[in-house]
């Protein structure tokens, strides 16, 4: 795990130059910075929308004696994916929108729950519960 988190702090931000010269060259320095400042208020709008409509349902599940299991894996999402639209980049900005547009969003939990169900067999995640 820390080998791939690693290699992703590496090579995300090579491809995000990368990305970034290549489109300083095809649209122009002004019109590629304007983009990058396009998609971070409009990422932070929908970060801020999904997250207080997804902790509205949380209180709301919590008050009627549910367990949010499923808000909480929406409210990593929207977190990470708020995390990520503040990095300047077009890579980034993509994986950020992936994870706050709720029909994109229901992919990335399904992963999430794969990857922690994994985990919790294998023995590398453990729930401690006091009562």
């Amino acid at each position: 795990m820390f080998r791939l988190l690693l290699l992703l702090i590496i090579i995300v931000p090579a491809l995000e130059i990368g990305v970034l010269i290549l489109s300083g060259n095809y649209l122009g320095v002004w019109p590629t910075i304007f983009l990058i400042v396009l998609t971070g208020v409009i990422g932070a709008w929908l970060a801020k929308r999904e997250g207080l409509q997804t902790l509205r349902l949380a209180q709301l599940q919590m008050q009627q004696g549910q367990l949010p299991s499923g808000v909480i894996l929406d409210g990593i999402c929207i977190l990470i994916g708020g995390v990520v639209l503040l990095t300047p980049g077009f890579i980034t900005d993509f994986i950020g929108f992936y994870l706050l547009i709720p029909f994109t969003r229901a992919t990335a939990k399904a992963f999430l729950m794969k990857i922690s169900q994994r985990m919790i067999n294998s023995g590398n995640f453990i729930f401690i519960s006091r009562k």
